[in-house]
Order: C-alpha cells, then structure tokens, then sequence
C-alpha cells in the first residue's frame, strides 16, 4: 500500500533477551511482481511474504513451551491499482494469509483473508515532492475485529530532509549527495499465529493462539547501491511490547512478554 513498494527484500530482526527472559528474531522474504494491463494505465501486483519468527521463551513457563519457538505468517498478495487520473491511483488488496506455529499438517484456523482498499498520490517531479497514501486495512485474526486506518504521507521539504506522517508509522529521513541517508522512526510491529497444539495452562484455561505487539523507536542507515537498489541497518529499542496467548475469543489470558527490549533489523532491498 505504497509504504513498502518493494520488489524484493530480505531482511533479518533481532530482539535479544530482555529482562523477561525472552529473546525474538525474525527472517522476512518479500517479491512483488508487477503486471501491466490497460495499455500501462493500471497495474496487478502479485506477491509473497515470508516470516518466521524464533520466539525464545523459558521453557518452564507452561507446558508445550516449546511449540511456540518457531512462529511462521505466509501471505500471498493480489492487488490491483487502477488510474483514476494523472494524480491518484486506487488500490485493492486480498491478502490469503497461513499463520501458525505448524507443529502438524495445516489446519483450518491457521486460514485467513485479509483485505484493504485505498488511494495513493505520488509527486517526484516538483520541488517538493511527496507521496500520500489514504486507506482502510482489515485484518481478519486481529484481536481488534474493525477496519483500520492507514495513512502515510512523506514530504521532502529541502534537499537533505523529508518527514513521514502516518499509521502505523512516523518519522524522518537525512538525505546525503552520495547516496547514503539516515532515518528515524516510530511505528508499531505485531503478529497474531494460530497454536495447532493449543495450550492448556495451570488454571485450566485453554489458549489457542500467540499474538504480539510492540511501539519501536529507530534510527537506521541505508546506502543506494543503484536508483533501486539498497541495504540497511536499524537500531533501536522497544518503548512498549506485549506478548501474550489468547483464547478462542481472543481475551489476554497469559502474558509472555511485556519488558522493554533492544531492537536490530538489516536487509537488502529492491524498491520502485
């Protein structure tokens, strides 16, 4: 939804152990493939993403502690962006999602839908450019079951410097004539995974699924090996976080992880 108009990325994460005991990382693939129809005017896009998360956690906390060390979030992408005229471009989105901690074979509630619709305007020939994106995302496991907005909206208002204004991210961007710039953000990051062996815990609750959520605070690098291709390096630290199993209606019934934490993330990326 324009916030990450990539082609390709891979990129690793890492959360090392906080004071809870718990350590996380992440590796993320990600291919967008563009596809040119109505005489160029309009574009399908279809994609993939890859994530899996190692989720490190004391193995005396519960029984079965250990289903919950590899966590994987599969999405295939269809979406369609259609010309309305010289400046705004609609966008839709159905996202077929797997995300489970696949301990057996795939299971009905390891399937979801997600879905968003929206519109991006994108200036890069003017003396400030900038690109706005307006839409509404909505995702079907969510423990929040609404529509949720989002909005990016990225300025360069002088040469070495631009802000970005949105949800779920906010920050800004130092430019050098060379290639290299500097960004710092805020935004929040989270997942929600299907437990196939649910998780019977010591009050006779029975959880049936992982989610977390956490507030970051960055400052990253990145360097332009060519126009559209780059790699970067982001540090940071966790200003809030909150991983926790939930039952079948989706209630907070045991908390994982709620401590403060350092944050790295690297990759290399191809963009448009």
């Amino acid at each position: 939804m324009g916030q990450t108009p990539d082609v390709f990325r891979a990129e690793y994460m890492l959360m090392p152990e906080n004071r809870a005991g718990v350590e996380t990382s992440r590796i993320k693939l990600l291919a967008n493939v563009p596809i040119a129809v109505r005489g160029k005017r309009d574009f399908i896009v279809l994609g993939s993403e890859y994530n899996r998360y190692n989720f490190e956690v004391p193995d005396t906390l519960f029984p079965n502690a250990g289903d919950l060390r590899k966590l994987h979030v599969i999405d295939i992408n269809f979406a369609y962006v259609y010309k309305i005229s010289e400046e705004w471009r609609m966008v839709g989105v159905v996202t077929p999602r797997w995300s489970s901690n696949f301990v057996k074979e795939l299971q009905e509630d390891d399937f979801n839908i997600n879905y968003t619709v929206g519109a991006y305007q994108d200036k890069k020939d003017i003396e400030k450019p900038f690109r706005l994106v307006l839409g509404i995302s909505y995702n079907s496991n969510s423990p929040v079951q609404v529509p949720l907005p989002v909005l990016y909206y990225e300025k360069r208002f002088h040469p070495s410097w631009s802000y970005i204004l949105g949800v779920p991210k906010t920050g800004m961007k130092y430019f050098t004539p060379k290639g290299h710039f500097f960004q710092t953000e805020l935004f929040l990051d989270g997942y929600y995974v299907n437990i196939q062996n649910n998780i019977l815990l010591s009050n006779n609750i029975l959880s049936t699924d992982v989610s977390y959520t956490a507030l970051l605070l960055t400052l990253g690098y990145q360097y332009k090996i060519t126009k559209d291709m780059s790699v970067y390096l982001v540090g940071g630290y966790s200003l809030f976080q909150n991983g926790a199993l939930r039952d079948d209606d989706r209630r907070d019934i045991f908390t994982l992880n709620d401590s403060a934490g350092l944050y790295f993330r690297t990759g290399f990326r191809i963009g448009i």
